[in-house]
């Protein structure tokens, strides 16, 4: 086999961060027509409007469809038959998020926490964020790509619950954090939970939730339940679309889960805006490239 070319992942890194940007999934497409067609109060009929507009505008002169281009999230996925350098990948991932950035061009997002001194190419310490998990029997590398905004992100909470507090406390954690968040996050949008795990794990948990296709329920009956009530509940609170007031307030809530200590049971909560943008690149191990979503 002939020596791969680390090249083809710098490439994809830099194309799905501007696919994710530019062009939305079609499942969100078909999520937030459905909410228009179940929508009944005019003005919240308006801003579904003016959602579709800013799609076609997105489609039509191949530009970004929100303008906060968010912090650069690659979910990694590397087939255990791939061959693979992870310091090298790790690498070309940064290069593909710093290039998309400074060639597109778009925002870079990123910042230094104390001096606020931007950077203007989306990456530096301890970006982009990297989730790493390994596929038995895959001879492909995937990447996930997850543009997160600020007006989501900053609406993330977590708690450390006990089991004695019944999954009644967890439903109320949930539906509290969204009514809290009002019109910040821009809703209607996906609503991700992550249950259980340690206290870092249970928001990665979270973050993964935003990334399932919309509507897509968990293969967990209880979780699947769990699910659809938290939906109905939210969608309850009347805060509609950008939060002006509305019969729909989130396009689904995703839920996914570890099993945890005995004497815990932690809870996260990480919001995806309307446009739920995501992106995935398959590389195989001939340099050839999928893309998708």
């Amino acid at each position: 086999m002939r020596k791969f070319d680390y090249n083809t992942v710098e490439e994809a890194a830099k194309q799905v961060y501007i696919k994710a940007l530019t062009d939305l999934p079609p499942d969100v497409r078909g999520a937030l027509k459905r909410a228009y067609e179940r929508e009944s109060q005019p003005p919240a009929r308006e801003i579904f409007k003016a959602m579709f507009k800013a799609i076609e505008i997105a489609d039509r002169k191949k530009t970004l469809v929100c303008q906060d281009t968010g912090l650069p999230i690659y979910m990694v996925k590397i087939g255990s038959d791939f061959p693979w350098n992870g310091a090298e990948i790790k690498k070309r991932l940064s290069k593909g998020a710093s290039r998309a950035t400074l060639e597109f061009p778009f925002r870079g997002s990123s910042t230094h926490i104390l001096t606020r001194i931007n950077p203007q190419d989306s990456v530096g310490r301890g970006l982009p964020v990297i989730y790493w998990d390994f596929v038995e029997g895959s001879d492909s590398l995937e990447m996930l790509m997850v543009p997160k905004g600020s007006g989501s992100e900053n609406m993330s909470t977590m708690k450390m619950f006990i089991p004695a507090d019944g999954k009644a406390a967890l439903k109320k954690f949930v539906l509290d954090a969204f009514v809290a968040s009002g019109s910040n996050p821009c809703p209607p949008g996906i609503i991700g939970v992550g249950i259980g795990g340690t206290a870092d794990l249970v928001m990665r948990l979270a973050k993964e939730a935003i990334a399932r296709p919309v509507g897509e329920r968990s293969q967990q009956p209880l979780i699947a339940q769990m699910e659809q009530e938290l939906e109905d509940a939210i969608n309850a609170t009347g805060i509609g679309p950008m939060g002006l007031g509305g019969d729909i307030s989130t396009l689904a809530v995703h839920i996914e889960w570890a099993y945890t200590h005995i004497t815990q049971n932690p809870v996260a909560v990480n919001t995806q805006c309307w446009p739920a943008r995501r992106a995935r690149a398959i590389i195989h191990p001939s340099g050839d490239i999928e893309y998708g979503f």
